[in-house]
């Protein structure tokens, strides 16, 4: 089971959109706690929240969603309306495309559904790190929101160094934290350093170990990252252990070519 903030960073969407889907009776929780009013999900539920998005990424109202869905629309019929949707948005402006990015991404998982390769998955230890740091507030979790934010700050935290005369000692790490006011997610661009805290134009921290992370290798752009996010997260909750919070991102091979980035996803996890 996870926690409604869990849910919503698996399925990449907002906890006030999964309140909300809950309200006007699109996507129950699996549980809700009595006595708390907290909110669980199981990872099944991603399925129904992939095929919601996607229709409302066609066009389609709310209520049109509800009443597909509860007709059953199968598989074949909804590969053939997301279809026809990218054609749509191939003919119209290159503004579109990202919207047709995401629409291509839901359609990844929705035809991956059940399959979950477990040889992808590693459970080890992430050893602490010291990191030079700059961050930035992203409006939501989303990778649409979070691409804009992190390349300039990878940009500029490279200049300072190279100013600095500070050589990264590893790959980069980004990971992400709550923003202070709860309205966004805080972003953190690292690169490991053999650095003192002070008298650079950089944030030096140490990063903690992470005891246990379930961790799986990303191949290609991040703005395509939702499938291998969403293999995690039916793997954490195959596997009897929970989600202890944001993952990080090991940038192991990030050339000028995105399509042949790997990353590392390491999500810190517990036992259920």
């Amino acid at each position: 089971m996870f926690s409604i903030g869990d849910f919503a960073r698996h399925g990449r969407v907002s906890v006030r959109m999964l309140r909300h889907y809950d309200a006007v009776g699109l996507l129950h929780p699996a549980q809700v706690d009595r006595a708390t009013g907290y909110r669980s999900y199981e990872a099944r539920q991603l399925s129904r929240l992939n095929r919601i998005v996607a229709l409302k990424d066609l066009g389609f109202t709310l209520q049109q969603v509800r009443s597909i869905l509860d007709d059953k629309v199968s598989l074949e019929e909804l590969r053939g309306m997301l279809r026809l949707r990218q054609a749509e948005l191939h003919a119209q402006l290159a503004t579109d495309s990202a919207r047709l990015a995401q629409v291509e991404a839901r359609l990844q998982l929705i035809e991956k559904e059940g399959a979950m390769p477990a040889d992808d998955v590693q459970v080890k230890r992430i050893p602490a790190v010291r990191v030079a740091e700059l961050t930035a507030t992203a409006a939501s979790f989303e990778p649409e929101s979070i691409s804009p934010v992190i390349q300039p700050l990878y940009d500029e935290l490279c200049g300072r160094l190279d100013r600095a005369g500070l050589t990264p000692t590893g790959p980069a790490i980004a990971y992400y934290t709550d923003a202070p006011d709860g309205d966004g997610v805080l972003v953190h661009a690292t690169l490991p350093v053999d650095a003192g805290p002070g008298g650079h134009d950089v944030t030096v921290v140490d990063l903690p170990e992470i005891e246990q992370a379930a961790t799986i290798v990303h191949r290609g752009p991040m703005d395509d990252v939702m499938p291998t996010i969403q293999t995690l997260a039916r793997w954490i909750d195959a596997n009897g252990y929970r989600s202890a919070g944001y993952n990080r991102e090991l940038y192991v091979d990030c050339g000028e070519d995105s399509r042949t980035w790997v990353t590392e996803l390491q999500e810190p996890i517990a036992t259920s």
